[in-house]
Parts: C-alpha cells; sequence; structure tokens
C-alpha cells in the first residue's frame, strides 16, 4: 500500500531513462518549423503606409515607428525599430496590419550577448545587425 507510489515514480523514471530520446542535436540538426511559427518579424517596406496600428496594437509597446511626410501630405516610413527583448511573440501586430506588410519568419535565432542588441531596426535589414553587433 505505502510503496504503490514510489514503485509508479520509479516505473515513470525507468520509462524516460531508456525510453527514446527527445533532445534535438540544435546546432548540428535545425528543426524543421511549422509555417505559422513566430521567429522573427519581416516588414515589407513597400507595403507599409506607417498607420501605427501595429505599434498600437502591440500589448508592451515594443514597436517603435517613424514616420515624415512628404510633398503630398502622405506620410512615409522612415524607421521601423522592434525591441524583441520585450516582445511577447503574440501575433498582435501582424494581425492588425491593413497592407499586410508585417509577416513572421520561422527563423527562432534571436540570441544575442548584450541586451541593447535586441532592438532591431527593420528598414536597414540584416547587413546593419551585423555590423551593429561587430
Amino acid at each position: 500500500m505505502f510503496g504503490q507510489g514510489l514503485l509508479k515514480g520509479l516505473s515513470i523514471t525507468w520509462h524516460f531513462c531508456f525510453g527514446k530520446a527527445v533532445t534535438e542535436q540544435y546546432p548540428e540538426r535545425r528543426p524543421n518549423l511549422p509555417p505559422a511559427s513566430h521567429g522573427s518579424l519581416r516588414l515589407d517596406r513597400e507595403k507599409c503606409i506607417a498607420c501605427g496600428l501595429c505599434a498600437s496594437a502591440c500589448p508592451n509597446h515594443v514597436i517603435i515607428i517613424e514616420s515624415e511626410r512628404d510633398e503630398q501630405k502622405k506620410r512615409r516610413l522612415t524607421g521601423y525599430r522592434v525591441k524583441f527583448g520585450q516582445c511577447l511573440f503574440c501575433g498582435l501586430c501582424v494581425e492588425s496590419c491593413p497592407q499586410d506588410a508585417l509577416h513572421w519568419q520561422p527563423d527562432f535565432e534571436l540570441a544575442c550577448y548584450r541586451y541593447e542588441d535586441t532592438e532591431q531596426d527593420l528598414l536597414a535589414g540584416p547587413a546593419a545587425e551585423v555590423k551593429k553587433g561587430a
């Protein structure tokens, strides 16, 4: 009676100890991510109208949009920064975009050594991120 819990616990431990391994060998083998996975954000600059709905929809206010007005009084996007260190990856920004300019990429390698490097400029592209980190 008293040893049933112990035996049940040991049987579970035995099963996981000698069962199939679930660990992925990450650097050598990349995981196959589903298409709906939330990794990093990609901005289509030509489609973006700098309306600010994505920044308003973000619960943590991690999106910073900079824009200016041109000669025809239309907004033109000049800066689009995202603080990935505070991002919840909820997807509300992508859902709220009326022009379908913001998309998820299946890239989850967002690790950096310093907190300051978690802020990315989506207009600058990946070349600027490499320069910034060097």
